[in-house]
């Protein structure tokens, strides 16, 4: 019979990016199983409802220690979903669990929330907010990190939602947050979240889990001066990883003529572009899809690509993600097609695009950042 500690040796973290200092499963995890026992064991698989299960431990977990179905799963990253996905059907466990929204058919009825605790205080509130909003008066969340990236304030964002809140002891330099008492709440949900950019004159909308929230980042303040000069004749373009949507919204104010698809690997994000495309007027011109690096674009199919890619994988320093952004762009552009890419520039990132997509040139340099421009060869 497979045990869950069996389970958490043999997971993957696939298709998100693998490498031998990233892993399936952390101390968090099981710390938060742990702190959770009696609570699990105490009801049904249709009461239990985990949010930001990185790969699924804590949603496998839980299905094999306490032999139950119906749990209900949010994962804002396509990439955490499927790995989730891929270690159940590994496992024989696909029947197990559902996914859901953050919101009501995630929410209803749930009794016991396990929560990886986001690193975004913003995405934490909008989670209690949504459990507080939704599920059953007596519901107990346990919400767990490594100490390094939990901060007193998780504490306060928490206590906006619930009446007790208290931690845990530490272990392995893990720490679970125990919330209880939703606080009765009569305003509309907060999130998203609206600011006006002056200097662009654009309304920005941000779910919790969106990188920067409303703000104009830095990167893409500095691609944006290029952007002018990126293919004139583009009647198609991509914003890979888009975020709040900036970059695709400013192209399609800026082209009347051009299409653009506004993808990420976050459920947030590509509802925050569509809410600030839409705000912008350009919704119709600007299509939001969640999507694992473009995966399910199809070859040769566009003329445009423009990108701010990370530089992290979770917590961790690794380029990974930009690597797998760089090769599926390098498939996606039509030949002829352009890249305009930002990234600080102490990253290697100029060599690794010449090498998926095509000849490089930096069109742009400040002191922190520069700006590429890639081209599909012929």
């Amino acid at each position: 019979m497979l045990s869950a500690e069996n389970l958490f040796t043999l997971m993957r973290r696939f298709p998100d990016v693998e490498a031998p200092n990233l892993f399936a499963v952390d101390a968090a995890d099981r710390l938060i199983l742990d702190e959770a026992a009696d609570a699990l064991g105490s009801v049904p698989g249709d009461s239990i409802v985990v949010i930001g299960d990185h790969y699924g431990a804590l949603t496998l977990g839980t299905a094999v220690q306490y032999e139950v179905t119906g749990i209900r799963v949010h994962q804002d990253p396509l990439t955490g979903e499927r790995a989730l996905a891929n270690n159940a059907s590994t496992f024989e466990l696909s029947d197990c669990y559902r996914s859901c929204g953050l919101g009501e058919e995630l929410l209803a009825g749930a009794r016991v929330v396990l929560l990886q605790l986001p690193r975004s205080l913003d995405e934490l509130d909008e989670i209690a907010d949504a459990i507080a909003r939704y599920a059953d008066p007596g519901v107990v969340v346990f919400a767990g990190g490594r100490d390094k990236h939990i901060t007193p304030t998780m504490n306060e964002v928490l206590a906006r939602s619930f009446v007790n809140v208290r931690a845990s002891r530490g272990r392995q330099k893990s720490r679970v947050l125990i919330a209880d008492t939703p606080r009765e709440i009569s305003t509309a949900a907060r999130f998203p979240i609206s600011e006006h950019l002056d200097e662009l004159d654009l309304d920005v909308f941000a779910h919790g889990a969106v990188f920067a929230g409303t703000k104009l980042d830095i990167g893409t303040r500095y691609l944006l001066e290029f952007l002018p000069r990126a293919l004139p004749d583009a009647r198609t373009a991509v914003d890979l990883g888009c975020g709040t949507g900036i970059l695709a919204v400013a192209l399609a104010l800026w082209r009347p003529e051009i299409e653009v698809v506004a993808t990420d690997q976050s459920a947030a994000a590509v509802a925050s572009a569509e809410a600030t495309a839409r705000a912008a007027g350009v919704g119709d011109r600007v299509r939001g899809l969640r999507d694992d690096a473009m995966a399910s674009l199809p070859d040769a199919s566009v003329d445009l690509i423009v990108c701010n890619p990370p530089f992290h994988v979770g917590a961790a320093v690794h380029t990974g993600a930009a690597t797998k952004m760089f090769a599926e762009a390098g498939r996606v552009l039509r030949p002829g097609g352009e890249m305009w890419t930002v990234f600080n520039s102490h990253l290697e990132y100029k060599s690794g695009l010449a090498r998926a997509v095509g000849r490089t040139e930096v069109v742009g340099r400040n002191p922190k950042f520069s700006v590429t421009r890639s081209v599909r060869a012929q």
